[in-house]
Protein backbone atom coordinates (compact mmCIF):
# COMPACT_ATOMS: atom_id res chain seq x y z
CA UNK A 1 0.00 0.00 0.00
CA UNK A 2 2.73 2.50 1.24
CA UNK A 3 4.61 1.63 -2.21
CA UNK A 4 1.53 2.94 -4.71
CA UNK A 5 1.25 5.89 -2.43
CA UNK A 6 5.27 6.86 -2.94
CA UNK A 7 4.39 5.93 -6.95
CA UNK A 8 1.58 8.21 -7.16
CA UNK A 9 3.67 10.99 -5.74
CA UNK A 10 6.35 10.18 -7.98
CA UNK A 11 3.82 10.43 -10.87
CA UNK A 12 2.23 13.97 -9.37
CA UNK A 13 6.18 15.09 -9.09
CA UNK A 14 6.83 13.99 -12.50
CA UNK A 15 4.05 15.76 -13.81
CA UNK A 16 4.48 18.73 -12.39
CA UNK A 17 8.11 18.97 -13.54
CA UNK A 18 6.90 17.63 -17.13
CA UNK A 19 3.72 20.83 -17.21
CA UNK A 20 6.18 23.05 -15.76
CA UNK A 21 8.71 22.95 -18.32
CA UNK A 22 6.48 23.04 -20.73
CA UNK A 23 5.25 26.11 -19.93
CA UNK A 24 8.36 27.64 -19.60
CA UNK A 25 9.97 27.28 -22.58
CA UNK A 26 6.43 28.40 -24.59
CA UNK A 27 6.79 31.58 -22.58
CA UNK A 28 10.69 31.14 -23.65
CA UNK A 29 9.17 31.03 -27.07
CA UNK A 30 7.02 33.51 -26.95
CA UNK A 31 9.89 36.19 -26.46
CA UNK A 32 10.33 35.83 -30.24
CA UNK A 33 7.00 34.86 -31.23
CA UNK A 34 3.74 36.80 -30.58
CA UNK A 35 2.17 36.06 -27.08
CA UNK A 36 2.30 37.42 -23.13
CA UNK A 37 5.97 35.92 -22.48
CA UNK A 38 5.82 38.27 -19.39
CA UNK A 39 3.16 36.51 -18.42
CA UNK A 40 3.44 32.55 -19.23
CA UNK A 41 7.51 32.52 -17.81
CA UNK A 42 6.83 33.60 -14.26
CA UNK A 43 3.45 30.76 -14.38
CA UNK A 44 6.14 28.27 -15.64
CA UNK A 45 8.64 29.16 -13.13
CA UNK A 46 5.91 28.91 -9.88
CA UNK A 47 5.27 25.60 -10.71
CA UNK A 48 8.80 24.78 -10.82
CA UNK A 49 9.17 26.27 -8.20
CA UNK A 50 7.28 24.01 -6.11
CA UNK A 51 9.88 21.21 -7.12
CA UNK A 52 13.24 23.23 -7.25
CA UNK A 53 15.11 25.82 -5.29
CA UNK A 54 16.67 27.35 -8.42
CA UNK A 55 13.44 28.51 -9.85
CA UNK A 56 12.39 29.66 -6.73
CA UNK A 57 15.01 31.81 -6.51
CA UNK A 58 14.36 33.17 -10.10
CA UNK A 59 11.00 33.42 -9.73
CA UNK A 60 12.06 35.85 -6.58
CA UNK A 61 14.12 37.62 -8.69
CA UNK A 62 11.86 38.27 -11.83
CA UNK A 63 8.85 39.64 -9.20
CA UNK A 64 11.34 41.71 -7.78
CA UNK A 65 11.94 43.39 -11.10
CA UNK A 66 8.43 44.29 -11.31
Amino acid sequence: MFDMIRTFQQAKRIIKIIIGFTILIIGLAMIVLPGPAILVIPVGLAILATEFIWARKLLEKVKNKK
